[in-house]
């Protein structure tokens, strides 16, 4: 999303070439979810870039593990054909690798995720790429922190697609086996004529051997700032203000927005409480997150998250999540830009995320400016509240799920829902809850700005999405494909959520939550 608005001849950036990053680590140790958010962030930045899945291939062509040869994991002493089938998997998957460099792609980072756990096994891939152009990076992750461990197996009985209807103790158990098998041979990389990362706990330290130039930086700075642990991301729309159509005005809260403000408060903690007792069905550990609310530094953004400060939660204003400033456009309807701006508004309504109103931002500047935000997002541990304006709101969800840039204006983004993200190893589960209508006499007449409140479509416009090519399989349909974002409509699930009570009383305040 904050690729620059520019292409090269071949499809490149920052003359770095074809790159291979190559997965290595034992099962359960946050291999997945690295490469799931490498490919995510990298994607932004507007670098072609697909995680290609061992696991995922197997699945596609085989199925889960109990679809498997009993010696299929063990890593010595297979059948002659369990060795055909593992040889089988693994050159279908390189082929799409090659597939997804080759000229009519043009990828630049492909993310093999697989184990590569013996050195040999790693100096043949290496080579091999290297005879074809493609610069190998190995990825490892390391875990000495056996918590991370066994919240990682944990995990695997709610989001492995290997264990889908399994039991979840036998699955738990099944892991297990697969991981001591992996221990027996496993061969850390130490091989000082590669470059490679270490990543060990999962951003806790990294290590790293001939890493050079600007892209490759980019993204050892991104490992610096991850982690694997549960947490929830919600995000609302700030209530109604006195003048609702100015960016320049800065009012604060209408009537009908403060009683807005205390209904979200509500709902939101009725609503973590409610997950925390369905995970914990799940999982007797799981545990209650602190809730820390964002919000941006316009009154009606912080007056918004004004009820969780007076409950005692803590409350964080960004700078950087200021709408996008509409310019000239100021003030006016989507309407009223078109009758007073005809020739710049079909050229917004052409590319409505590069465009820039004289004076004012394109989604692109904001995308570009709330960076810092991102790399925030992906180092905090708590659960968050993100109360802002639905243009921000659109850029960051666009981060999360993966969506192109020139889908990101028209996300929709409703006063009185409630998008709840969970990020998670195989994709990012997303669903919007309704929790707020005003009674009658309590709003007014809602007044729009061209930029915030702009309902567009995708208007045939052909903005090329740096890494959203998912390479289909032979015989399978578009909607089958392996590598694709596991929840990319998510957004657009919508649950009323009939069973939460919404009151407006100011709740306790929870010791664990502050």
């Amino acid at each position: 999303m904050a690729a620059p608005i520019y292409q090269t001849a071949s499809g490149r950036l920052w003359h770095a070439g074809k790159i291979l990053i190559v997965a290595v680590g034992l099962p359960a140790r946050g291999k997945t979810h690295v490469s799931r958010a490498l490919e995510r962030y990298l994607r932004w930045l507007g670098v072609k870039t697909q995680v290609f899945s061992l696991g995922d291939y197997r699945r596609k062509h085989i199925g889960g593990a109990q679809d498997l040869p009993k010696d299929y994991f063990q890593t010595n002493e297979w059948s002659d054909d369990t060795q055909r089938l593992r040889a089988s998997i693994k050159r279908g998957c390189e082929n799409m690798i090659r597939a997804f460099f080759g000229p009519k792609q043009r990828g630049q980072v492909a993310i093999y995720d697989a184990n590569n756990g013996t050195k040999a096994a790693r100096r043949e891939l290496a080579e091999e790429w290297n005879r074809e152009g493609v610069h190998v990076i190995f990825l490892e992750s390391v875990c000495t922190n056996q918590d991370i461990v066994e919240a990682n197996i944990r995990s695997v009985k709610i989001s492995s697609p290997d264990y889908k209807g399994w039991d979840p103790e036998k699955a738990v158990a099944d892991y297990w086996t697969r991981i001591r098998e992996h221990e027996q041979y496993y061969q850390t990389v130490d091989e000082e004529e590669w470059a490679w990362i270490k990543v060990i706990n999962i951003g806790e330290s990294i290590r790293m051997n001939r890493i050079q130039g600007y892209l490759q930086s980019r993204i050892v700075f991104f490992l610096m700032n991850i982690h694997t642990k549960h947490r929830t991301i919600y995000f609302a729309r700030s209530g109604e203000s006195l003048i609702e159509h100015s960016y320049k005005a800065d009012a604060d809260l209408s009537p009908s927005g403060w009683a807005y403000a205390e209904r979200l408060m509500d709902f939101v903690l009725e609503r973590r409480r409610k997950s925390v007792e369905a995970r914990r069905k799940e999982d007797q550990s799981a545990e209650k997150n602190k809730l820390v609310v964002w919000s941006s530094t316009r009154r009606r953004s912080h007056h918004s998250a004004w009820p969780f400060q007076q409950a005692g939660y803590k409350v964080l204003q960004k700078s950087q999540m200021c709408e996008i400033n509409p310019g000239i456009w100021d003030g006016l309807s989507p309407e009223e830009a078109m009758e007073q701006y005809r020739d710049e508004y079909e050229r917004f309504i052409k590319d409505p995320y590069a465009f820039r109103a004289p004076r004012a931002e394109s989604y692109h500047d904001l995308s570009v400016r709330l960076e810092p935000v991102l790399v925030e997002l992906e180092q905090s541990q708590d659960d968050l509240l993100i109360v802002t304006h639905s243009s921000v709101i659109r850029c960051l969800l666009g981060y999360l799920i993966g969506l192109p840039p020139h889908e990101v204006p028209a996300i929709e983004i409703n006063r009185g829902d409630l998008v709840e993200v969970v990020p998670a190893s195989y994709g990012v589960h997303s669903q919007t809850l309704h929790f707020w209508e005003p009674t009658q006499g309590e709003s007014g007449p809602e007044g729009q700005n061209a930029l915030e409140d702009f309902k567009g479509e995708n208007n045939g416009h052909q903005h090329e999405e740096p890494g959203a090519m998912d390479l289909p399989l032979e015989g399978e349909d578009e909607d089958e494909r392996i590598g694709r974002k596991l929840f990319r409509d998510g957004v657009h699930v919508y649950a009323p959520a009939p069973d939460i009570l919404v009151t407006t009383s100011t709740p306790t305040k929870e010791p664990h939550d502050t």
